[in-house]
């Protein structure tokens, strides 16, 4: 890949450079860390052979504690090592039933995901919102880039859940609320996906942006839905309606290319015998602010008595933890 980036021609596809360099950094970093560890395990040995007094003892000690940190920073390398893993993905948050309630928890829940990529790098950008009709969200599209994006959020996919007093209930009743998260890897090679234009209902929309500001006051936004699978994509972060529909576009490839293989993986496990796919369509987890305090993830039995950190992003340990789990 370093040889690559030397080539006279490397930049004439900025995408595709910046994708490599991209790669790079990370692979680096991999290497690197792998070369300091092999270093640290001689250096450890070593104190192994010398006289074991109490100095010695205490600095071996640490000398573990440190190898167990990169030890699982390795281990996390070798389980984000699925075929999308690495790529950026699209995050999309649709509140359930109970109007305003849900509204607001998704975007809450928004909040979280936005916050989580501001204190890990990432980057973000809103590829559709719709506002509630009297506060919080109606749908939200993120993009979301970065080292390992899809890989780390892959997990996110299902229902969440809030249990709460609601602030929007003059007597200040619990009440619970459901919204729905779906993640899909920007798959950046060409999919052989065939769509028929008659599968396809396109509608285009007034843009709006997050906050009440106007994106665009003109039929900019578009919704195209797949009829034989009932997949719907909505794009308008792009002034021109050409544009947001061939993101659109994109977006259902991604999305159809996924089902398809779903699907063949879950005919793979009938054949072989195994139970191991996922249900995305049920609750995954529960957040808890009222009458205690609790998140906790019904898949792998994450827990934690902090949701206020969990909703304020801090919540890469509890995705690290997952992804050992359900791998």
């Amino acid at each position: 890949m370093e040889a690559k980036t030397l080539d006279s021609n490397f930049w004439n596809d900025v995408d595709k450079a910046n994708d490599v360099n991209q790669k790079l950094v990370h692979l680096r970093k991999e290497v690197n860390l792998y070369e300091n560890l092999q270093k640290d395990l001689k250096d450890t040995f070593d104190l192994l052979n010398e006289d074991l007094d109490s100095e010695t003892i205490l600095l071996i000690t640490e000398s573990i504690k440190d190898l167990k940190i990169k030890i699982d920073e390795i281990e996390t390398s070798v389980i984000l090592s699925g075929e999308f893993d690495s790529n950026a993905c699209y995050l999309e948050i649709h509140p359930g039933a109970g109007g305003t309630e849900s509204c607001d928890w998704a975007s809450m829940l928004l909040r979280m995901y936005e916050r989580f990529c501001e204190k890990n790098s990432y980057s973000y950008e809103v590829i559709d919102f719709q506002k509630g009709d009297e506060a919080g969200v109606k749908s939200v599209t993120l993009k979301i880039k970065g080292n390992y994006a899809y890989g780390y959020l892959k997990y996110e996919m299902g229902v969440h859940r809030l249990v709460r007093k609601s602030p929007f209930d003059a007597n200040n009743r619990r009440h619970t609320s459901f919204a729905s998260v779906s993640i899909t890897p920007d798959i950046n090679v060409k999919i052989d996906i065939e769509i028929k234009e008659e599968d396809l209902k396109i509608d285009v929309y007034h843009s709006s942006g997050a906050g009440g500001q106007s994106v665009n006051t003109s039929n900019s936004a578009v919704r195209i839905t797949h009829l034989p699978t009932k997949t719907v994509v909505t794009c308008q972060v792009e002034r021109s309606q050409l544009k947001n529909k061939e993101l659109a576009l994109q977006m259902l490839k991604n999305k159809l290319y996924m089902l398809e293989l779903d699907k063949k993986n879950q005919e793979l496990a009938t054949l072989k015998g195994e139970n191991k796919s996922i249900n995305f369509g049920s609750q995954i987890r529960s957040y808890v602010l009222e009458p205690y305090k609790l998140v906790k993830d019904h898949r792998t039995n994450y827990e934690s008595s902090s949701p206020e950190k969990i909703l304020d992003g801090d919540i890469l340990d509890m995705l690290i933890f997952n992804l050992k789990e359900l791998k």
